[in-house]
């Protein structure tokens, strides 16, 4: 990272330091940024009016200036930094791609499509124990020696869950009660400690975690009021997701108030190069980082940088992989992973027909079966790749939205029916760039139960991703030879990662619900 970028970093962080009342220094684990700024022009190199106009009017986005008589001066402030912070070059192109996508919606994919080789999947199911472990050792070697790093895609706020904090900090009601980002810290700690009991030298796993500008605050906060779960701080970096701007169906960006832009989030695809401007990507490379692990926050059941994934992908030089879960039914509404015109992307559910989604293999296994869960694999030669070249690529996936907007007279209105389009990019939207691309079957059971809802909806809510947990982690005990009665059953990842080394506490013995297992046999509840 040059000495500018870090000038910018100690800067951003003097910021938080007032809020925080705390002291940091220019190595921190926290690189927060501002939502991406592509131009070039900084919110304090203010123009006169006339100039912004004209640069408005080469991209027929004059009309964000009709309210300028009526704003204050910091109000003029306010809405010039949100156009600088556009980068206009790119406006007109990005409507124009979304309206390509836009018009491609529901074009059926059946006869383009072909599954994923035998040989570019590896099912855990299918595949030996001496094999897995092969590749297990493999990742502990490399989590030894300094390479692995995690990307957490962490932007979401749990209002869907009725929380109205970052998703990470949500409490499913575990024994523990510990939330998503305690239980993804202790399970990178614990992987630590794995690789250092096989190569006798302890490595530390970098955690880039991507937030959003509404969860960056209160996530670094937490983290510090937690002593970052016991990671070194340094190695706990965060960095803040672009956005986009909304846009009416003729191409003009919408405005949300008289002096502010309506911006959404540039989806979890905008990783890529929210990475690239923030210096993520000048870090790893400083780090000597060559294999990364990318998941979203909401799955509670996720071996965060699983050493069985990044050895079996550091083995088959792969520079792109991912995990995927065989579906439970032809018609289950999941994207698939596939082959589209000889390059690998993620297929939705509503881009085949019925009769394809029910096609079968000889063995009775759908043809299309390999379900997405936002879990995957990247060396970090191809995220420099994909942060140079291919960023601007990528698709760009379009929703018509119910936008609020300011009508003529400058009253803020909220519509009743979808008046414009937001835009996104998708994490997996990258893999039609990969040279060499595999991907890992893994049982849904051990590895993916999604938390998405409340309650009420009955499904990827809190109640089944706890019972998730528990079932897997009484599956743990029994199978180390361990008896439990009843359904509540927790391991502290301290104790145990992914089910090994159990034996010695439980091998033998009886457990009565809840069963909590920490340190020692003395957290039993």
């Amino acid at each position: 990272m040059d000495n500018g970028c870090l000038c910018r970093l100690q800067s951003e962080m003097g910021r938080n330091n007032n809020n925080s009342g705390q002291q940091h220094n220019t190595n921190s684990g926290r690189l927060l940024r501002n939502a991406i700024k592509s131009s070039p022009t900084t919110a304090t190199t203010m123009t006169d009016y006339q100039t912004l106009h004209t640069r408005l009017a080469q991209v027929g986005q004059e009309h964000l200036l009709k309210f300028w008589p009526e704003l204050t001066t910091d109000e003029r402030s306010a809405l010039e930094r949100d156009i600088n912070e556009l980068n206009l070059n790119e406006i007109k192109m990005y409507f124009d791609r979304a309206t390509i996508s836009m018009n491609e919606n529901g074009i059926k994919l059946d006869d383009r499509l072909q599954p994923i080789p035998d040989d570019q999947i590896l099912s855990i199911a299918r595949t030996s124990e001496d094999k897995l472990n092969s590749y297990r050792e493999e990742g502990l070697q490399q989590i030894s020696d300094g390479r692995v790093a995690v990307l957490l895609m962490a932007g979401g706020q749990g209002t869907r869950l009725g929380f109205d904090q970052p998703k990470g900090m949500y409490d499913v009601g575990l024994e523990s009660h510990k939330t998503l980002f305690r239980i993804q810290a202790e399970r990178i700690l614990k992987l630590g400690q794995l690789a250092e009991e096989l190569t006798g030298k302890r490595g530390h796993i970098v955690w880039y975690i991507m937030t959003s500008e509404h969860t960056k605050q209160p996530t670094l906060a937490y983290f510090e009021a937690n002593n970052y779960f016991g990671l070194q701080e340094e190695n706990v970096l965060l960095f803040e997701q672009g956005s986009l701007p909304c846009f009416d169906y003729d191409g003009r960006i919408i405005l949300d108030e008289k002096h502010r832009v309506s911006r959404s989030p540039d989806g979890n695809g905008g990783i890529y190069r929210a990475m690239q401007v923030s210096g993520i990507l000048d870090d790893m490379q400083q780090r000597g980082i060559r294999y990364l692990h990318a998941h979203s926050v909401d799955n509670i059941l996720i071996k965060v940088a699983d050493p069985v994934f990044i050895g079996y992908c550091a083995q088959e030089k792969a520079d792109c992989a991912a995990k995927v879960v065989e579906k439970s039914a032809p018609n289950e509404a999941v994207g698939v992973v596939a082959i589209v015109d000889g390059k690998y992307q993620v297929v939705e559910y509503s881009e085949i027909s019925a009769k394809t989604a029910e096609m079968r293999n000889s063995d009775g296994r759908l043809t299309f079966s390999a379900g997405n869960i936002c879990n995957h694999f990247f060396t970090a030669d191809f995220l420099q790749k994909i942060g140079s070249t291919y960023e601007r690529e990528l698709k760009l996936h379009v929703a018509k939205k119910k936008i609020p907007f300011v009508d003529n007279a400058g009253k803020r209105l909220t519509p009743d029916k979808p008046n414009g389009i937001k835009i996104e990019k998708f994490v997996f939207d990258v893999f039609e760039f990969a040279e060499k691309f595999v991907a890992m079957e893994v049982p849904r059971e051990e590895e993916f139960s999604a938390l998405k809802n409340a309650d009420a909806a009955g499904k990827d809510c809190p109640s089944t991703a706890r019972a998730d947990l528990h079932r897997l982690h009484r599956k743990y005990i029994e199978n180390a030879g361990g008896i439990v009665h009843g359904d509540i059953c927790e391991i502290a990842p301290s104790v145990s990662y992914a089910g090994e080394n159990l034996a010695h506490l439980v091998e033998g013995k009886s457990f009565s619900s809840p069963v909590y297992l920490r340190d020692s046999l003395q957290g039993h509840l």
